[in-house]
């Protein structure tokens, strides 16, 4: 399961890979403004108590709406 994390004016959060490394990449309406290797550092470029996980469903489709 793919974990990511958005919050106010387009801000999303996935991890990402970059050198090798594990980074938390931070963008704005999909434009890259960071990439992280600490929560403390996505700290310095959003408010942590915005953000909300999106947790996808696994087999959950739109026919189960009804």
């Amino acid at each position: 399961m793919d974990r990511r994390w958005v919050g106010p004016e387009g801000l999303e959060i996935v991890p990402a890979v970059r050198a090798g490394q594990q980074v938390l990449r931070i963008r704005r309406h999909g434009w890259l403004v960071a990439d992280c290797f600490s929560v403390e550092a996505v700290a310095m470029h959003v408010d942590l108590a915005d953000l909300c996980e999106v947790v996808d469903f696994m087999g959950r489709t739109s026919s189960h709406h009804r």
